[in-house]
């Protein structure tokens, strides 16, 4: 993947995630500035993503945890974890929120 590439991917991503939240039924704010994207919560947490363009990876810093993304067939997968990017941040949104939340395929 080339650099072009990779910000059209995550900037797909980003739109993808801004439509969900706006959706979702759960208050959480958003913000996105300078390749990053912050999420914020109720309660005052954050999740916050962010491009890591030379590594050609999104990173995603939660309350309880960092994680690296990389493209992987048409999916953004965790390094550490193995799992798809929709199902984790489902996860992790609705584990912040301290109630469902569900903002892509999972």
């Amino acid at each position: 993947m080339n650099d072009t590439e990779y910000h059209d991917l995550v900037d797909e991503l980003f739109i993808s995630l801004e439509e969900a939240l706006d959706e979702c039924g759960v208050d959480i704010d958003y913000e996105t500035a300078s390749g990053i994207l912050t999420l914020t919560f109720v309660n005052g947490t954050k999740i916050i993503l962010n491009k890591q363009a030379p590594l050609h990876q999104l990173w995603v810093a939660t309350k309880f945890n960092g994680h690296h993304f990389n493209y992987q067939g048409d999916e953004w997968i965790d390094e550490r974890t193995g799992l798809e990017f929709w199902a984790f941040i489902n996860d992790a949104a609705s584990k912040q929120a301290g109630q469902p939340v569900t903002l892509g395929q999972a």
